[in-house]
């Protein structure tokens, strides 16, 4: 399966506790951390709800 680095740009202080929920579900929490994880929909879709915080790395 092929997989993609995100990495985290953005701070969770201030922001919805939905939003700090998403960033924890994809393994991030800490600033310029970067995971790598499965390339699928719901990734996919929790990167769209927060382009402001994360980006997806080459």
């Amino acid at each position: 399966m092929a997989t993609i680095k995100i990495k985290q740009i953005g701070s969770p202080i201030r922001r919805p506790e939905h939003q700090k929920k998403i960033l924890i579900g994809l393994g991030l929490g800490k600033m310029h951390r970067v995971v790598e994880v499965e390339d699928t929909a719901e990734v996919r879709g929790a990167i769209a709800k927060l382009p402001h915080m994360v980006a997806v790395v080459d």
